[in-house]
Order: structure tokens, then sequence, then C-alpha cells
């Protein structure tokens, strides 16, 4: 038999989801505050954030964590 439970606690979620849920519950402001990068302060939206955020990892584990950990 074969276990169909995923191990990723993201399975399934994609980080478009994570973003926006995140900028609902925090807002910009506070995301540019938690995770210090350009894209949250700077004319921040989903599909900048979204571009910057795939093409660099270090970044989107921060933001991946920040939504792992809130209550």
């Amino acid at each position: 038999m074969l276990d169909n439970k995923h191990k990723d606690p993201l399975h399934g979620v994609t980080l478009e989801m994570i973003l926006t849920h995140l900028v609902e519950k925090y807002g910009w402001e506070e995301m540019s505050r938690r995770i210090r990068i350009n894209c949250f302060a700077k004319n921040p939206s989903i599909k900048s954030s979204l571009v910057f955020l795939r093409r660099t990892p270090w970044a989107r584990k921060k933001v991946e964590r920040l939504y792992m950990i809130e209550p």
C-alpha cells in the first residue's frame, strides 16, 4: 500500500497563496518590517514580489518560514 501523506507541510500550497495570505494578514508595511526585502517596501505588488521570490531562494524561504510559524 502506498502512503499518500506528504511530509512537506507546504505541499499543495503555492507561493502565490502563501504571499496573498500573508499580505492580507499583515499588510505590505508589516511584511517589509518582518522580512527586509525591497519588493515589500517599494511599490509592492503580488506580481512583482512573486517574480522576485521565485528567483531568490533565500527570500522565498523566509516567506515560507513566516507562513509556517504564524498562529
